[in-house]
């Protein structure tokens, strides 16, 4: 199986193999759930644990992945490092600018298989999908 993708190492080159063979070596065994890479599954192990490793120094809320220490601390600076080119206004993250992008461009890639109707966020759909779930009742 070959996808024109090269690895410097040959763990990385396994890894990448799992995404074609859809192998899932780590398997949780509280709720069964699978996954590609040991890293993501002892992440996940904290979802059943409550474990909370990563804490602000700023204020001592606690967190179980360092990401989310990074996204909170952001909370206490004030940063805003994500720009909109269009506009100018500055989120805290990718996904917020993504999600305000769209403003822009009319983008709305999430559509209701029910009425065919499409929106810019999957939440603003799953709104909308429970509206079709009480015409049912």
């Amino acid at each position: 199986m070959e996808c024109g993708k090269s690895f410097r190492s040959c763990d990385h080159l396994t890894l990448h193999h799992r995404t074609h063979t859809g192998e899932k070596p780590f398997k949780c065994m509280d709720c069964g759930k699978s996954f590609t890479h040991n890293g993501n599954f002892r992440k996940h192990l904290r979802t059943h644990t409550g474990e909370k490793p990563f804490q602000c120094m700023e204020c001592g809320k606690s967190f179980t992945q360092s990401s989310s220490l990074n996204r909170h601390h952001q909370t206490h600076t004030g940063e805003r490092p994500c720009k909109c080119l269009e506009c100018g206004k500055s989120f805290r993250s990718g996904e917020h600018l993504t999600l305000h992008h769209r403003t822009h461009t009319g983008e709305k890639p999430f559509k209701c298989m029910e009425c065919g109707k499409s929106f810019s966020q999957k939440g603003t759909l799953r709104l909308h999908q429970q509206t079709h779930r009480r015409k049912m009742i």
